[in-house]
């Protein structure tokens, strides 16, 4: 019987080796003795097929499919539990960050700390070995920078709407993130929405309008910081995108570890610029004493730099195992996930016309989803 077997591949080759044992003589045809007949060529069964090399192997009769199905479970409930943890982390997050910010009103501290602990995180990930580390070449740098600082943009502004409004509030304008997903799209890679995704960035935009309507912790700061936190996010997925085409580019978890780590370089010295040296014992005691003390502070503020940094690592772990579509769509349930949490949390006051509003944008996301899945099913090349 012919069949193919796999060898363990050489990661330095650029794909995978497929090496054979030699045909039983009984195996041979007629045409083989007729080339054997000649002296000045012999005959070997030797194909190649796209660069790979063939031979032939003995294989079993009978495939059963038992392996792949308790495969195809475990790989289910891995993933399924790591949605958990992402949601888990992303409304622990929320809670502490939200808490710390009510006392202490210096988001660029806040988030340069953050960062800091992401940094730690990542250094002792490499550390233990637990991920290869990256090698990029000096070409890259440039590009890894630029997505430094939209990515360094982006949490300091989330921050800075936290700190202003409600918690559901954020997360509400953040729904507008498939809108400039889109209109970015157009600009930088030229690539145009479906007819089906317009339509569906219709709802969201009138969510958000009247959710920001009827919002009660209405403040043009924390809206205006949202929404951009919400241009320089989009911007950094998509030149995070265009950059990850290159045949050196770096997977997913490096990238977002050197970003990470580029962003705490950044983010440091403007913090103190901007906010001063504030992590003296004196303001520590100011900032606590509207109603927690200093070991709480600190805890918590620990607490959201680790959240921070895990949600955003396992994010990406989910990223690597699910297609971009279903991604996204994880993505919608997790905002409908946050945005319940913290008002059941916070007990924040929500009027009917808001809840219609905040329901509709979400809505619109996860239409946003399905149309892209719509895309992604006609071009099966793209996906």
């Amino acid at each position: 019987m012919f069949a193919l077997t796999f060898l363990t591949p050489n990661p330095r080759l650029p794909s995978p080796l497929f090496v054979a044992k030699s045909f039983p003589e009984s195996a041979l045809s007629r045409r083989s003795i007729a080339f054997s007949s000649s002296n000045s060529y012999h005959w070997r069964p030797k194909l190649r097929f796209n660069g790979f090399k063939l031979k032939s192997a003995t294989a079993p009769e009978n495939v059963e499919g038992g392996d792949s199905e308790s495969g195809s479970l475990v790989k289910g409930l891995k993933l399924g539990g790591m949605f958990g943890v992402w949601y888990l982390l992303n409304i622990y997050y929320n809670i502490f960050n939200k808490q710390v910010l009510r006392v202490y009103p210096y988001p660029a501290t806040v988030t340069a700390f953050q960062l800091g602990c992401g940094t730690l995180m990542i250094a002792i990930m490499w550390l233990l070995k637990l991920h290869p580390r990256p090698k990029f070449a000096p070409s890259q740098f440039t590009v890894i920078v630029q997505l430094a600082a939209a990515h360094t943009l982006g949490n300091l502004l989330t921050n800075v709407s936290l700190g202003r409004v409600n918690v559901s509030f954020t997360h509400t304008i953040k729904a507008m993130e498939p809108f400039f997903t889109v209109l970015l799209s157009v600009l930088l890679l030229g690539e145009w929405p479906s007819l089906w995704t317009v339509c569906s960035l219709l709802p969201i935009v009138a969510g958000v309008s009247l959710a920001s309507f009827t919002e009660a912790s209405f403040n043009w700061i924390g809206f205006c910081s949202a929404m951009a936190s919400n241009v320089t996010n989009q911007s950094r997925n998509v030149l995070s995108k265009k950059f990850m085409v290159g045949k050196e580019a770096m997977d997913n978890i490096n990238l977002f570890s050197v970003i990470t780590i580029i962003s705490f370089m950044l983010l440091v010295p403007v913090a103190i610029l901007i906010d001063g040296f504030k992590l003296t014992p004196s303001q520590l005691q100011i900032a606590t004493s509207q109603g927690l003390s200093v070991k709480e502070f600190c805890i918590m503020s620990l607490l959201a730099g680790v959240c921070l940094h895990s949600y955003q690592q396992v994010s990406y772990m989910i990223l690597e195992m699910v297609s971009p579509v279903t991604h996204s769509v994880g993505n919608c349930v997790k905002r409908v996930v946050v945005i319940t949490s913290s008002i059941i949390f916070f007990k924040t006051p929500v009027s009917p016309l808001n809840s219609i509003g905040t329901a509709t944008a979400l809505a619109g996301v996860y239409l946003y989803s399905r149309a892209k899945r719509v895309k992604v099913k006609q071009n099966p090349k793209t996906s």
